[in-house]
């Protein structure tokens, strides 16, 4: 190799050592993967093992989400995962399940089918206007970050709702919260999915319930990782550290909280 060129390699290598802090700033980090991609959805892509998926129990739960139809492309297999898996952690604590914020119910449905829900002699209350997103409950500076295109993203599903639980052990309660909380009568709760897009009726239900919530109850928050739902997250950092308990973030978006 020429000096000059020796002398330019030198250089370039002093560049990039005195600029590297601000390049890795500016451009995304390389991604290394271990094997071929195992999983490639809803913001999670990794080459991890997931033979979850074809577990035959979790996959009559997915099935069972997936017949509730809750929009043409749904493929959140690992969050509903979480869901199964921690109702079914719960499921011999004292306390019946909630869910707010409940669409067409992929999630409570899967969880009812994973845990022969019936069995349990629980009730699983499920809350939700049925029509999607209530717009005066979302504040300006979630508006700005994008929780608008929920707006026109849920139609009025009360009547296939009904249809889809009525075998089960459910209460189905239709409206906004917090107005409806009070037609939740569960003394004692094991099982909280908070999953209504923005942050006055979510902190409006973690404050209802807490109390509800037995020692060891699961906390599922839907939301709490992902970008346009900041402000979501901002409000239950604060909830969790006033209660002095931490929130544990998936790379699923989830976030979990347990009940002391």
């Amino acid at each position: 190799m020429s000096t000059s060129r020796i002398g330019r390699l030198a250089e370039k290598l002093r560049w990039i050592a005195k600029n590297f802090r601000r390049i890795n700033k500016l451009t995304p980090p390389v991604v290394h993967f271990l094997g071929p991609v195992t999983y490639c959805t809803d913001s999670l892509v990794t080459s991890n093992n997931c033979d979850f998926i074809d577990e035959p129990r979790f996959s009559r739960a997915y099935a069972a989400a997936l017949a509730t139809k809750p929009w043409e492309g749904f493929t959140l297999q690992w969050r509903v995962y979480i869901c199964c898996w921690f109702a079914d952690h719960v499921k011999y604590l004292d306390g019946d399940f909630v869910e707010c914020g409940v669409n067409t119910g992929a999630y409570s449905s899967a969880v009812i089918d994973y845990l022969d829900f019936n069995s349990l002699q629980k009730t699983f209350y499920l809350l939700d206007t049925y029509e999607g997103l209530a717009k005066n409950l979302v504040s300006d500076r979630e508006l700005a970050a994008g929780i608008n295109v929920y707006f026109d993203h849920y139609g009025n599903v009360y009547e296939q709702v009904k249809k889809t639980f009525a075998p089960f052990n459910t209460k189905i309660i239709k409206g906004v919260v917090p107005d409806t909380l009070p037609q939740c009568d569960a003394e004692k709760i094991c099982y909280l999915s908070l999953d209504m897009n923005c942050v006055y009726p979510e902190i409006a239900a973690i404050n209802y319930f807490w109390d509800k919530l037995v020692s060891g109850a699961v906390i599922i928050l839907d939301d709490y990782g992902f970008p346009m739902h900041i402000h979501q997250k901002q409000a239950f950092d604060v909830f969790a550290k006033g209660k002095n308990v931490e929130i544990l973030t998936l790379p699923t978006g989830q976030g979990i909280m347990f009940r002391p």
